[in-house]
């Protein structure tokens, strides 16, 4: 149905995001699946980075073997509840750099509100993987890769706990460039923009506020 969206269905992934759903999980416990998921979708996200061969030496021996090759990727994290994909993700990849888009959705409009922008320096050179527990209407997604391609990034993809239809829908209209990658393609949103039957609110949920 949509050619630029990748359903994580691993066993692994689905049991945690279950567990995740359950509005009865702790604080603890939601940042504790999140950060194992993250690194479980992170294994999809980045199944074709680009390898190159180098010279090593075993204890028995020298051989070529691959390593990664090329500026070292991005991960930008839409704030706040981005974040909570960083350290899983970096526990993968300590080397990554990593950067950070605020926005935050007009409770009126639901359009997004630029409010902070630092991100590492020759994206053109890296690839960019943009995290964002939630892709809801995809307002907030299209507006943090804009700003990305004007600062350059041209290989970048989209890393999500949960998408809506609208959002993957509004994401292929602006950006059908950027593969998405998700652990669950939900139903719909509701009329205050929340995904159903979804989780909930991420960051609230993640950060223990209301």
């Amino acid at each position: 149905m949509y050619d630029h969206l990748t359903v994580v269905d691993h066993p692994l992934v689905q049991h945690k995001l279950t567990l995740m759903r359950e509005k009865d999980a702790s604080t603890a416990k939601f940042r504790q699946l999140l950060r194992e998921i993250s690194q479980l979708l992170a294994y999809e996200v980045t199944f074709e980075l680009e390898l190159e061969d180098v010279d090593i030496e075993t204890p028995l021996c020298t051989m070529k073997a691959p390593k990664l090759s090329g500026k070292k990727m991005a991960l930008i994290s839409i704030l706040r509840a981005g974040n909570g994909f960083l350290d899983g993700i970096l526990e993968l990849i300590p080397g990554a750099k990593v950067g950070f888009v605020g926005l935050y959705r007009d409770p009126d409009t639901l359009k997004p509100v630029q409010y902070y922008f630092k991100v590492p320096d020759e994206l053109q050179e890296r690839l960019v993987i943009v995290v964002d527990p939630m892709l809801a209407t995809g307002n907030s997604s299209v507006a943090a890769i804009d700003l990305l391609k004007t600062a350059g990034a041209k290989n970048i993809r989209f890393l999500c706990l949960l998408a809506a239809p609208e959002g993957v829908a509004r994401m292929k209209e602006a950006h059908p460039d950027v593969p998405i990658i998700t652990a669950s393609l939900d139903e719909r949103l509701n009329d205050h923009g929340y995904i159903v039957p979804g989780l909930g609110d991420a960051g609230d949920r993640m950060f223990g506020t209301k």
